[in-house]
């Protein structure tokens, strides 16, 4: 699937669902299916800055494509970050790079996470695009 296929693909998935309420709980399954990262990969280069909770992202290459493997303490960041690595990652790192991700606001992430959540999905989204980049 394209990336832009995947997006689409979650923003059904919202739609299915009519409150809020709903959605977070939907974000924490997503996060409980995160398969997480191995302990010596959660190291302090692989921190995100700028995210409340503790969150550790890195990236490999794989054939001409970039994988991603992330973690977080935090159960609702790990459902954010599962969101991001499945509409990124298995992509090249030109596509990862251009790629415009407008899932984020269709399904209303922006207007309903706090700041500092919001401010934290950016970093996630700035730091995966900085990956893109150094693999290119």
């Amino acid at each position: 699937m394209t990336i832009n296929e995947t997006q689409d693909e979650i923003i059904e998935e919202f739609e299915l669902f009519d409150d809020w309420a709903d959605k977070y709980e939907y974000i924490i399954d997503l996060g409980k299916k995160l398969e997480g990262m191995p302990e010596e990969q959660k190291t302090e280069d692989n921190i995100i800055k700028g995210c409340q909770s503790r969150v550790w992202l890195n990236a490999r290459k794989e054939n001409e494509k970039l994988v991603f493997e992330a973690d977080s303490e935090a159960i609702i960041v790990k459902g954010l970050v599962h969101m991001l690595i499945r509409v990124l990652s298995g992509h090249t790192p030109q596509e990862i790079y251009d790629a415009d991700l407008y899932f984020i606001d269709k399904i209303g992430m922006s207007q309903h996470l706090a700041q500092t959540r919001s401010n934290g999905l950016a970093s996630m989204v700035k730091q995966m695009k900085i990956y893109a980049l150094a693999y290119q």
